[in-house]
């Protein structure tokens, strides 16, 4: 049961059920159990190489030091949670905390950061508050986007596989970017160049950051530089267009321009959102949807709870919040593994992990209540553990229409 409830993090975060709580450089672990930097400047970032993920190196951490256990990211000491009932113990509703964006702007070292704990404090609030508004405000685009894949997966013949890592990446980037931008992005091309560039930037981020291979080699670093220097100006241009002009949809830039933040601050918690917001809700769905296949049961299940809510009514948000989806009703290991990756057993803090949740919720809602969704037999999926874990391969399956 624990190893289920530990993945719903280490999926989404490679960090084995743990949460960061990311503390000022003291050089001090405060008592908590821990290893020492092994570097000054570096912290324990070559034991993480040595290790060969951050994810295998919060294994070790964790059979040696116990559900908490503290290393050095770099000059910053992070103390990690390694079970779901010590995470509840240390949970505080009443702070602000998004240590997964604080790790990616840290190995952004392009910015140079900067500013008091209650600056941070405030941008995590405006953060929070745009990913709430942004959801509350965009519902029905998410709607719109989850009935337009489905719609493609009805007209495939039972026998067709479908890339489903390749779709949900495609919705993924259409619900960020339209989410944040706006209509810049509702032209597909639009969204095909800024998918290649996330994923120059995003296939630099965690690996060559941590082994300073970046650095040494300049036919990546200029691409990268290069992808990064067109995800910025993409921001930029946008930043100023909704600084100057009124517009019906409201973005999560939005948000972050009426919270009276500079351009730079807009930029950087912007490009925050974009990048990690589209990784994770792509993994979310698919890993969750990829656990569904595997278990017959356990979508008869689900589709039951979904037409109980819903009946004919359409989706909204109100009905979504009444599907709780309550793991204690099943007791099938697929089950768990299924409705961890929703998030029922993490931690909700991260603005993107809280948008990717109600966007897989709202696809998985619209699949399941029309689809029934099945596995491609034989077919062996291996884990890829980055900064959020993925699959080595591409995942298979085929669709069928619900009867």
């Amino acid at each position: 049961m624990l190893d289920f409830a530990i993945f719903a993090v280490t999926f989404l975060l490679a960090l084995v059920g743990a949460v960061l709580y990311l503390y000022p450089a003291s050089r001090q672990a405060a008592g908590i159990p821990g290893i020492a930097p092994t570097e000054e400047k570096d912290g324990n970032l070559p034991d993480i190489l040595t290790s060969g993920s951050l994810h295998e190196f919060l294994v070790h951490l964790h059979e040696r030091c116990g559900p908490v256990g503290s290393f050095w990211f770099g000059r910053r000491l992070v103390v990690s949670l390694g079970t779901v009932e010590v995470l509840k113990q240390h949970i505080n509703p009443n702070r602000m905390s998004n240590p997964f964006g604080t790790m990616l702007k840290s190995l952004l070292s392009h910015w140079p950061g900067g500013g008091t704990m209650d600056e941070h404090h405030l941008r995590e609030r405006l953060c929070d508050r745009g990913v709430t508004e942004a959801l509350h405000k965009n519902f029905q685009l998410l709607l719109k986007l989850s009935e337009e894949l489905l719609d493609i997966w009805l007209t495939y013949p039972g026998t067709q596989h479908v890339p489903l890592s390749q779709h949900v990446l495609g919705f993924a980037m259409k619900s960020v970017t339209r989410v944040v931008m706006g209509s810049t992005f509702e032209d597909d091309q639009e969204v095909i160049q800024f998918q290649k560039n996330h994923g120059m930037v995003w296939s630099e981020i965690g690996k060559g950051f941590l082994d300073g291979s970046l650095d040494k080699s300049a036919t990546r670093k200029k691409p990268y530089e290069d992808a990064l220097g067109q995800l910025e100006s993409i921001l930029k241009k946008i930043i100023k267009e909704r600084k100057e002009k009124s517009f019906s949809q409201h973005t999560f830039i939005d948000s972050l321009v009426q919270g009276n933040l500079n351009d730079q601050q807009i930029l950087e918690d912007s490009m925050i959102f974009s990048l990690a917001g589209c990784i994770i809700t792509a993994k979310l769905c698919t890993w969750t949807i990829y656990f569904l296949t595997t278990s017959e049961e356990v979508q008869k299940k689900l589709y039951e709870e979904i037409d109980q809510v819903l009946g004919k009514s359409p989706l909204t948000p109100e009905k979504i919040e009444q599907l709780r989806f309550d793991p204690d009703r099943f007791d099938d290991d697929s089950v768990m593994k299924t409705f961890s990756s929703l998030g029922f057993s993490g931690t909700q803090e991260c603005p993107e992990l809280r948008f990717a949740y109600m966007a897989a919720t709202v696809l998985l809602s619209v699949l399941v209540r029309r689809l029934c969704l099945l596995p491609v037999m034989g077919q062996v999926v291996e884990t890829k553990y980055e900064l959020v874990t993925a699959t080595r391969e591409e995942v298979w399956i085929t669709v069928s229409k619900r009867t």
